[in-house]
């Protein structure tokens, strides 16, 4: 199978070290990856702001893009969400047939559905504790939400399993959203920051080292409250966890 690799553009520009790990972990487990160079943004800013159709030159190139391959697999569940369950609608209003939306994975979601490891040959000793993003949950399944009357999984953390040395926790409120939400960061500032500050202290509360999740967006955005409030507690995404020692 041919993966097409997606590094959305805010992890490209802030957390390329997230894009690394990814193709590390990903050819570690024999996986044939390319990284498209041409790619951009998937289009998500303009819709949350508001402008769909703005999005749609993006969403056309995304997916003349990525036509080719298999599976398409990024490291951002918010981004991944945007491209499987917003780009064919977008692309229907042109009359064009959305290629790419079946067979987008997050990262975490490829590798536990579809590769299934048994194992991985990286070592973290280190306490983290699982952020589990709203995206991840309530649109890629990537673990139980906390609303709906089913036994709880997780994916994230059934993949850290096969991390050497890893001590998991979870926070009390297990899905409780960490206040960026794309644009209510902008424009909800103070109530946003509030709702960080208490997912942090939440995670702390766990006794972990690191606070760890699918999301960079999410963890950039609690990672803002840590370093001004000085908090014990440092953030990494799961893929860098997972790829540790590689």
């Amino acid at each position: 199978m041919k993966v097409g690799l997606f590094i959305p553009c805010y992890v490209n520009a802030i957390y390329p070290n997230v894009g690394v790990a990814s193709y590390k972990l990903l050819t570690s487990l024999g996986v044939d990856v390319d990284y498209p160079l041409d790619q951009t943004c998937c289009g998500q800013p303009m819709a949350n702001a508001g402008f769909q159709d703005e999005s749609l030159r993006l969403a056309l190139r995304f997916d003349e893009l990525f036509r080719e391959y298999d599976y398409i697999v990024g490291p951002s569940a918010s981004c991944v969400s945007f491209v499987k369950e917003n780009h064919p609608d977008i692309l229907k209003k042109e009359g064009h047939t959305c290629l790419s939306a079946g067979k987008i994975y997050d990262i975490c979601e490829f590798v536990h559905d579809v590769v299934k490891p048994a194992g991985l040959p990286s070592r973290f000793p280190h306490k983290v504790s699982i952020h589990n993003s709203c995206h991840g949950v309530r649109e890629l399944s990537l673990s139980a939400p906390s609303e709906r009357n089913i036994p709880y999984y997780n994916k994230l953390r059934n993949l850290l399993a096969l991390v050497e040395g890893v001590e998991v926790f979870e926070p009390s409120h297990t899905d409780e959203c960490c206040g960026f939400g794309g644009m209510f960061a902008v424009e909800e500032q103070a109530v946003s920051v509030c709702m960080a500050r208490d997912k942090v202290k939440d995670h702390i509360g766990t006794g972990a080292e690191y606070i760890t999740g699918a999301d960079s967006s999410c963890l950039m955005h609690m990672q803002g409250v840590i370093e001004r409030e000085h908090l014990p507690v440092r953030i990494m995404h799961i893929v860098e966890i997972l790829a540790s020692g590689l």
